[in-house]
């Protein structure tokens, strides 16, 4: 009886071994599969990958190509364990519940509300009874000129809307409003400057200027709650990573876009794109984006974009992911 838990200990301290060194070795090999859709704002995304802060923290990443639109289902799907999101977009699949655990705010601006510069629309107010193109129900766009037209008291609920929203592909965008079909579009950057450059389309409404707007985060960097249950150490990385990229956006704007350019991260003009990059405001921040969650959540149910039944505050903790590891000044 001895002899044999002597040799049932020895087993037991040698499949913990075993199983120790497995976890080990499957951690060191794992594979960080981080989705991106190309566009301007992912700057933190691509320079994390570029600049080797990724490499830094001892990740190991492949950068995933994605369409327009699928990053939430790639996610759900286990095609991707991280993204990057706007925030008014993603409130509403979180609250359906999406998988997924925001980890930091990454910077400030985004969306643009444009019209004809001879259209005598002077302020958003001028907006009632008249139609605005917008490239989804449920984009960031078509979010914040609804949050903007709601605060200064416009009607934009499904139900005795005063404003019309009307959907087309967002390449389209400039052109029915230069033809007439509609009276402003909503867009994000740095479509919105390409176009107005080539209209001639003015801004009614810029998120990165106009307050109190400019100073709340749009952007933020998430992972799926597999890799946070799992793998928090390298969710933290990844966090860490985004973090140290965002902050070095600040000040190097013409690099950062000249790079996005050169790596085929991002299409059009490196000097265009330098300038919308400078109305943002890259300084990571997990506490901003908490914060902002607090107000877009009850803005969205006031017009109609979330469930009254979402208890908003309830959401947002749930929302969020915790870590020991960030940078105080980024927490």
């Amino acid at each position: 009886m001895k002899k044999f838990s002597v040799v049932f200990a020895v087993f037991l301290v040698s499949v913990l071994v075993l199983f120790g060194a497995c976890k080990k070795k499957s951690q060191e090999n794992f594979v960080l599969n981080i989705g991106y859709g190309g566009s301007l704002c992912e700057a933190p995304l691509h320079i994390a990958y570029e600049k080797g802060y990724f490499k830094e923290e001892g990740l190991d990443v492949e950068l995933i190509k994605l369409a327009s639109g699928t990053a939430f289902d790639s996610l759900t799907a286990g095609r991707i364990d991280a993204c990057f999101a706007l925030l008014a977009a993603i409130i509403q699949p979180l609250s359906n519940g999406l998988p997924a655990k925001i980890t930091t705010g990454l910077h400030t601006g985004c969306d643009v509300t444009l019209v004809k510069a001879d259209s005598g629309i002077k302020k958003p107010q001028d907006l009632r009874g008249k139609k605005v193109g917008i490239p989804s129900m449920t984009g960031s766009p078509t979010v914040y000129t609804k949050r903007v037209l709601a605060d200064l008291g416009v009607d934009i609920r499904p139900e005795s809307s005063e404003v019309e929203f009307i959907i087309y592909n967002n390449t389209d965008l400039p052109l029915v409003l230069a033809n007439g079909s509609v009276d402003a579009i909503a867009l994000n950057e740095p479509t919105s400057t390409i176009a107005a450059n080539e209209y001639g389309f003015v801004a009614l409404m810029d998120s990165a200027v106009d307050e109190p707007y400019k100073d709340q985060y749009c952007c933020v960097a998430y992972v799926s709650d597999r890799l946070f249950e799992k793998h928090k150490d390298i969710a933290e990385k990844y966090t860490r990573a985004m973090q140290k990229a965002s902050a070095y956006i600040q000040g190097h704007q013409e690099e950062i876009t000249r790079i996005q350019i050169e790596k085929n991260y991002v299409a059009g003009n490196a000097d265009v794109n330098a300038v919308v990059l400078k109305k943002f405001n890259y300084i990571p921040s997990v506490s901003g984006a908490y914060k902002q969650f607090g107000v877009l959540a009850p803005q969205l149910q006031e017009i109609g974009m979330l469930s009254k039944e979402i208890n908003v505050e309830a959401l947002r903790k749930n929302s969020f992911a915790e870590f020991k590891g960030i940078d105080a000044q980024y927490k």
